[in-house]
């Protein structure tokens, strides 16, 4: 009993500190796109590596109630309400999704699925830098209470070549040859992110009644880099804390 009280305990404390980040993570860094008017930030990140982490509940209300404080520091209260249920079905998507076993699927069919999210990876990386985030952009650091220091840059296309040849290099390499369940962590994280997408285009266009398409490209920017960035964080913390791994990862057999 004193042991089960204890693990409550530890969860409740897990889910308030990466509520807590996933709410930084959304409001401290922002890139305005001048061809679509939208900004991208880096709360998908912290959503993933919580989801990855800790499973599909504390995913799902840290990534909810995280992004939705997000949107209400930011002063876009009216994206709120869709933000708490879209973001936290993206971290329960995630989370339920990267739990699950491999015993169910053959080697072939593992390392099918592994090539699959790699090309999926390479090619969004590629065709949504090159058509919305090459050339000038506006990038822009803080917080609300402090302010934020703003840039202008050029990025050019090349480096979205380069980088979608090297996500899909270092994924097939990974999941070949050293780890089967990378793939499905890719995987996971690609279908959380595209309800995500598809979320905030019906939120937008059925509630809202905005020009939804113009942010999708937007949304699947910030999914793409979330999916580059949380991968390799959360595979670091499992190496260095397999404990956590063992905890709140149990899978079904």
């Amino acid at each position: 009993m004193a042991k089960r009280s204890s693990l409550l305990v530890l969860r409740v404390a897990i889910t308030a500190v990466f509520t807590a980040l996933v709410t930084a993570a959304t409001v401290v860094f922002s890139v305005y796109v001048p061809a679509t008017r939208g900004y991208f930030n880096i709360g998908e990140t912290a959503v993933y590596v919580t989801a990855l982490l800790f499973g599909p509940l504390i995913g799902a209300f840290a990534g909810g109630v995280g992004s939705m404080f997000a949107d209400l520091l930011l002063g876009f209260p009216h994206y709120a309400p869709g933000t708490l249920l879209i973001k936290a079905c993206e971290g329960a998507v995630v989370g339920i999704l990267s739990r699950q076993t491999l015993r169910s699927i053959s080697h072939t069919q593992w390392k099918a699925l592994t090539l699959i999210a790699a090309l999926s990876v390479s090619f969004l990386i590629g065709y949504v830098g090159i058509t919305y985030y090459a050339g000038p952009v506006e990038a822009s650091i803080g917080l609300p209470a402090t302010g934020y220091m703003t840039a202008s840059f050029a990025v050019p296309y090349a480096f979205w070549i380069a980088l979608g040849i090297v996500a899909l290099a270092s994924i097939v390499y990974v999941g070949f040859r050293y780890d089967p369940q990378f793939g499905i962590l890719v995987f996971s994280v690609l279908a959380g992110g595209l309800e995500m997408v598809v979320g905030y285009f019906l939120y937008e266009q059925l509630i809202l009644g905005v020009a939804a398409v113009a942010e999708v490209p937007v949304n699947i920017g910030q999914m793409t880099i979330g999916l580059i960035v949380s991968i390799p964080v959360v595979r670091a913390v499992w190496a260095r804390m397999p404990s956590i791994r063992a905890k709140f990862n149990r899978r079904r057999t």
